[in-house]
């Protein structure tokens, strides 16, 4: 039995995202992010960087073509997906190393410092959407008030 310890981060790619396919055709896409801590110094009542702490993100399936499409370096993204760890033996040296990535559930553009247009991809498998078309609810006299 594995730990499943979901995570959700913000942060800034630090490359452009690589893609590929795995050998059994699954489509793949990875980045690094780098998430920045930042703190109020209650001296100088001015934010201050606290320190950077690198994650790996991989991402499969037709999200990878999105990501690998709409990102690049620099970029605010929202990841949320699971932490995994693992081991590899170092090459080099020998020593057996530790890893750790999340694997990406949903991967997004941060809205905070950014305007983003959406253009939505068609569904792989199925019939296209047919039916009605119904217009949004107005804000007045529709029940809820902001």
């Amino acid at each position: 039995m594995t730990t499943r310890i979901p995570v959700t981060l913000e942060g800034n790619l630090t490359s452009d995202p690589e893609h590929g396919a795995s050998d059994g055709g699954i489509d793949w896409a990875r980045f690094t992010i780098a998430v920045n801590e930042r703190r109020l110094n209650e001296t100088t009542r001015t934010w201050e960087d606290a320190g950077t702490v690198f994650h790996r993100v991989a991402v499969f399936n037709q999200q990878a073509h999105h990501v690998v499409s709409s990102l690049r370096k620099g970029d605010t993204v929202i990841v949320s997906g699971e932490l995994r760890f693992g081991n590899y033996i170092d090459k080099e040296t020998g020593k057996t190393r530790e890893t750790r990535d999340v694997i990406a559930d949903n991967v997004g553009a941060s809205l905070k410092f950014a305007d983003v247009g959406i253009q939505r991809a068609p569904k792989t498998n199925g019939p296209a959407a047919t039916g009605p078309v119904v217009a949004p609810a107005a804000t007045a006299g529709a029940g809820f008030a902001r």
